[in-house]
């Protein structure tokens, strides 16, 4: 038998083997059948598509580029990916090509009886015994595991599954960087426009307390006047500070979001207002969801891995069947090593049987089948998670809109009350507190319409998170 026909014998008893891995059958998801106010699935923009400031585009690309967190994940796939390829390995017979020479001496009795040794090529006479060299050469087979029942066929299942499962953990990793940096951005946008805004506000106030000072020395204004336009002005002066820390603390927040400190050269940014996003998505039905979300694709191929471990731990219960088999020459001089007569070989099979473990092969499938539970149960609520985000989503898209205008039209009101109050006052047909209320509200009016559109914003891009982002975007990067 020669070293080729038996490496391919093996192969064939191998591939001949059983499976003890049970058939997975992914439960029904514990979801409804359809979503409210849902308008039909439609492919989601790549994000560049979805967030249209070019300065948000720019932080993005760099966090993408800088994110450790994504870094972290992008080196668990690779990992995960390596443990294939070694898992793989292992079904595979492994050989080896050695080679070698030895020099040793026997005495004359052991010599001429033992191994017949006359002086010739390679041997030499001594008094008292003979010296001899040998060479060798050999192919081996080491240690190959025949695959009856399917064990190493289980296991590298599972060892492919949770490559699979850390690629849609780095998906997930990059659509949470995309998220966390748009909210940032947003955030320090809404802490610099209401900054600005105060420092507005504030510049008009003491223009007000200026005139009310005058009209107080004059006597056309009593103090009552002046403590409530200097009680503005602080009020003002006040806000002005928490803005300002809020603003320092929201440009603290991007940096760390992009993983790097903010370019000087970035584009301008554009007003909140005016922040070119989608902010209407279409949500489709429940298995689309299941298509897009990488959180629920991590816990599918987490549940199939932990499936694959319940056929290797089956198999366990069975003999193993390996073998060790080596073919090579051996000769007394280099010259002749390869002739026919110099070959040898040799092969070892070898059977496995547990009799006794102490229980550790039925706790290894008891603890393989909890598993399963466990992924199936993770599975379940992944995708519970994600129906009830995106209903949430929904939900948002369908009032935000509508509370936007509305609080437009507040602001708008307010705004109008000002001209109208201030018109009054001078004309003597209100007081001075009439006037200062008008100016507060509208003053927190406009504060209200930046809020409200940064959180229109930030639930846009939640609902962009909870459908999974771009998927072909997320599977090339």
């Amino acid at each position: 038998m020669t070293m080729r026909s038996l490496i391919l014998a093996v192969m064939m008893a191998t591939t001949a083997g059983c499976s003890m891995t049970p058939k997975l059958a992914l439960p029904t998801p514990p979801v409804a059948d359809a979503y409210p106010s849902a308008h039909g699935s439609k492919a989601l923009p790549e994000w560049r598509g979805m967030f249209g400031d070019a300065r948000l585009q720019r932080l993005i690309a760099l966090s993408l580029d800088e994110s450790r967190d994504l870094r972290i994940a992008a080196l668990n796939a690779e990992m995960a990916r390596a443990q294939v390829r070694v898992q793989r390995a292992q079904s595979l017979p492994a050989v080896n090509v050695d080679g070698g020479y030895t020099r040793q001496r026997q005495p004359a009795g052991v010599a001429g009886a033992g191994i017949g040794l006359t002086p010739g090529a390679g041997t030499g006479s001594t008094p008292g015994g003979y010296t001899f060299g040998q060479f060798t050469a050999q192919a081996a087979l080491t240690s190959f595991e025949i695959d009856l029942f399917g064990r190493l066929r289980a296991l590298n299942e599972a060892a492919f599954h949770r490559w699979l499962a850390t690629v849609e953990a780095r998906r997930a990793v990059r659509l949470t960087v995309i998220g966390a940096v748009a909210d940032a951005y947003w955030n320090e946008r809404l802490a610099d426009e209401q900054l600005a805004l105060t420092a507005a506000t504030l510049a008009d106030w003491r223009t007000s307390l200026d005139i009310t000072r005058r009209r107080h020395d004059a006597g056309q204004a009593s103090g009552v006047d002046l403590a409530q336009a200097e009680g503005l002005v602080r009020q003002a002066q006040a806000d002005l500070a928490q803005r300002e820390r809020e603003r320092a603390q929201g440009t603290n927040a991007l940096v760390l979001a992009v993983g790097a400190s903010l370019p000087i050269d970035l584009p301008a940014p554009v007003p909140l207002i005016e922040q070119p996003i989608r902010t209407a998505l279409a949500a489709g039905a429940p298995s689309d969801l299941l298509l897009r979300r990488p959180d629920i694709g991590q816990a599918e191929q987490d549940l199939r891995a932990a499936n694959a471990d319940i056929g290797a731990a089956r198999a366990a219960f069975f003999p193993r069947v390996s073998l060790t088999a080596a073919f090579g020459f051996a000769s007394l001089a280099l010259d002749t090593l390869f002739r026919g007569v110099n070959r040898s070989w040799s092969y070892a099979p070898a059977v496995s049987v547990p009799i006794f473990r102490g229980g550790e092969l039925r706790g290894n499938l008891d603890l393989a089948r909890l598993r399963t539970s466990t992924a199936v149960a993770t599975y379940e609520k992944a995708i519970q998670t994600g129906f009830r985000e995106v209903a949430d989503g929904l939900a948002a898209q369908a009032t935000y809109a509508t509370q936007l205008t509305e609080q437009r039209w507040v602001a708008a009101a307010a705004e109008r009350r000002v001209s109208l109050s201030s018109l009054a006052y001078r004309a003597g047909q209100t007081g001075r507190l009439e006037l200062l209320d008008a100016q507060r509200a509208a003053y927190a009016a406009r504060q209200m319409v930046l809020t409200v559109r940064r959180d229109q914003l930030t639930a846009a891009a939640a609902m962009y998170r909870a459908l999974g982002g771009d998927t072909q975007a997320g599977k090339q990067q």
